[in-house]
Order: C-alpha cells, then structure tokens, then sequence
C-alpha cells in the first residue's frame, strides 16, 4: 500500500495579492498540466441570478485584452495542448494540459482572462453565449429522458434559500433577465487572484511556477470584499419526507431515493462513500445482487449510488434504478426501499467493507494516474479546506472505515423520515 493518499511533492506559495500557487513536480512525461479554481460557483448566486457562475465559465473563452474571441483555444490547441472548464455548485475551473514548453503560454492566458476579461466582454458575447446555455439546458435536462432528475430533487432536498436550493445551469427566466452589467460585476467580484488557486502539476519545477506566476498574475489587483456565499451547514426540513412523481416521455418507469448525509471533506462523508459502494456500485453490490440478478425488478445497467461531492453543506447520497419491462414503478420503489432499509437496520459486513476499500482504492489511483487528476485534486483541497496536501487524506480516511462506523452511519443517516424520493413513469403508464 502505497505510503499515503498523494505520495508525490507538493509545494506551494502565495503571491501578495493573495493568489495561491502549487506546484507539484514529476519528471516522467514532458507534460503540464494547470489548473485554475476559483472559489465562486451556484451556491454563491442571489435570488434571481442561477446560472451566472455557468454562464460565466462560457464568457471566459470569448476573449479578453490581449486575446480574441476564441483565441485561447486555438493557442492552447495548436501548441499541442487540450483545454476545457466546468462549474458545480462550490467552484468553477479552467485547466490546460500543454507540452512543458508551453507552460508560460498557458500560464499568461490564465492571466490575461483573470484580470482582462472585462474590457473585451461586449452585449453581442453576453447574448450569444446565453444562447448556447440556453441550448444546453434544452440538451441536457429538458429534452433527455429522465434529465431533469438534478433540477427536480435538490428543491427536495435543500429549502428556498439554502445555496443549493438551484441547480447550476440556472433557470431560464434568469438567463433571460441578466444584463452585461451584472455580468461585469460578477467578473470583477469573483475572479480576483485572492479569490483563486493556480495548480501546476508535471515536467515543470517549482521556482520555474513560480516565477512564471509572479510575472503574469502579479501585477492583478485583489479585491478585498468578496461575499461569501451563504451558510448551507444546516438544513431545516419542514413536512416530513418529500416526494414527486413525473409523468413523462421515458422509457421505463426509473425512481431515485434521495438522502442529505454530511459535508464532503467530513470523516461522516468518507463512511459514506463506503456506504455507496457498499449499495450501488458494480455486480457485487447489494442493489445489483437484490434488484437486477435477484428479484429482477432493475436494468443491469441502470442501477446504483452514490454521494455528490458537495462541500458546504449536507452532501446528498442518491441511490437510483430504472425498471425492467413489465415492472411498476411501485414495484421498484419498494425493492429499492426494501434493500436501504435493510442497510440502515442490519449495517454492513467484513466482506462488503473489503469491497468496497479495494474498489475505493482502485477508484483514487486511476484519478491520480493523469496529471490532469492530481491537479484538480490539489486545487479542490487547497480552496475548499486551504491546503492541497489535504488530499492525502482522502484514501486513508476511506479504508480506516470500520464496519461498525459505517453501520452506525446508515442508521443514523437512511431513516424514510428524511428520504426524498423522485419517481418518474411513462406517459401511458401514468
């Protein structure tokens, strides 16, 4: 087993205007990969901005001072390199993977958007990238069987109010409603060095970074009052469990249960974890063996669970299956009832926790494995817990999981008085 969860070097500086940089060195491929975590996503957005943070992430590729509008991908893709972003609800990033030599490009890019997009950020940008939000909205929940499951449970699970009340491809009414003021106002308050982490990962050495980050994002003015998103710890319920039955254009009936468990980065959320495998993950688990090769209520591949990393607040655990022909979505529900209650009520064995480490193990290498990984992975503890060694705690806190904390755990955790269930049925069948 190897020695810790991150077994690599890790070095780290902060610039004076607040921006954290981390370095971590490994020779074995002239690669590099860099990435760049601000800590602003959905959860910080106010009643009537959803989607702003998403939104945003489009706009950071429209160009900025010294680069034209699609620009930064041409550079990166022309020297070689692959480049993308996403945003959730605790963060959005921006990450490049380029030939070492061209770690000052990548670096000075980053740069230019963190402290030049505003200048460059015009209506006809705000308008045509709200388009294409709107479009991805259409073509990733609206229009696909099942694909408004997200935007339909986190009401469930989390009250008006709670920042992860909405989810983050916002809501049509106000993408519609944002103007290219607020949008500026959102650059200028969020994407501040002080308010970012810069991930090196690969063929590059530390002062190298260092000094390359010195140079380019320097000179970036802090902002010294950025607003911190609103407290999610605690969420009060009222009305018992929460349920929503969806008639829709779907193949099969398909239920999801739903339950807020801990904060990820907590030890409650990495006997979670465990708990999840332990449920719906590959033919060992205990859905797959009662519901697909058992009872024959589920499809093989429609079946599972597992918890979504959020940090700041009760993360949820989702278990979820879809129907096999000629099964009610009443029938489902109560298989899939049957094995979590059974879970809460009688705990997990030696042999379903061994499991479970070796899958967990297997699982935080293979996201290691890449450059890419363990800079995402730096820059995930550095912002959300302000120190990247930080995830060498990730893979021993899972296996010091006993059966016994995982027990108690699913006790205290699956109880139905706190279940959200989300069930949808074919129109014919409703």
């Amino acid at each position: 087993m190897p020695p810790n969860g991150y077994p690599w070097p890790i070095e780290t500086t902060r610039l004076d205007n607040g921006l954290r940089v981390t370095v971590s060195q490994d020779r074995s491929a002239p690669v590099v990969a860099v990435n760049l975590w601000y800590d602003v996503g959905s959860r910080h957005e106010p009643h009537g901005c959803t989607g702003f943070a998403h939104l945003f992430e489009h706009l950071m590729f429209e160009g900025s001072v010294h680069v034209a509008k699609s620009e930064h991908m041409q550079l990166i893709q022309g020297a070689g390199g692959s480049l993308n972003a996403t945003t959730n609800p605790d963060r959005t990033n921006y990450f490049e993977t380029v030939p070492a030599e061209h770690l000052a490009l990548a670096l000075w890019l980053e740069a230019d958007r963190m402290g030049g997009l505003v200048p460059a950020l015009s209506q006809e940008t705000l308008d045509n990238q709200r388009e294409v939000v709107k479009n991805e909205r259409r073509q990733r929940y609206e229009n696909v069987p099942y694909g408004d499951a997200w935007l339909r449970l986190l009401p469930m699970l989390y009250p008006p109010g709670h920042p992860y009340h909405h989810a983050t491809i916002g809501s049509m009414e106000d993408l519609n409603a944002a103007d290219l003021a607020t949008f500026k106002n959102f650059h200028e308050t969020y994407y501040a060095p002080n308010n970012a982490v810069l991930t090196v990962v690969g063929d590059a050495d530390p002062a190298e970074v260092f000094g390359l980050a010195e140079k380019f994002f320097g000179g970036l003015a802090p902002r010294p009052d950025i607003p911190a998103a609103p407290e999610g710890r605690q969420v009060v319920i009222a009305g018992g469990p929460a349920r929503d039955r969806v008639a829709a254009d779907v193949p099969a009936p398909r239920v999801y249960l739903a339950h807020r468990t801990y904060p990820f980065g907590t030890a409650e959320y990495d006997a979670l974890t465990v708990l999840a495998v332990v449920l719906g993950s590959g033919r060992g688990s205990r859905l797959y063996q009662r519901l697909a090769d058992g009872a024959r209520l589920a499809q093989p591949d429609n079946i599972g669970a597992y918890g979504v990393d959020l940090a700041h607040g009760p993360a949820p655990l989702i278990v979820t299956a879809t129907a096999r022909p000629g099964v009610t979505a009443e029938q489902l529900e109560a298989g899939l009832v049957e094995v979590v209650d059974e879970l809460a009520s009688g705990g997990v064995t030696e042999a379903e926790l061994d499991r479970a480490r070796a899958l967990l193990t297997t699982s935080w290498w293979r996201q290691l494995a890449t450059f890419e990984g363990r800079a995402d992975t730096l820059g995930r503890y550095a912002v959300q817990f302000g120190d990247p060694a930080r995830a060498a705690e990730r893979l021993p806190g899972w296996l010091s999981v006993t059966a016994e904390r995982a027990s108690g755990l699913a006790a205290e955790l699956l109880r139905p008085i706190d279940r959200a269930t989300l069930t949808y049925v074919p129109e014919a069948m409703a």
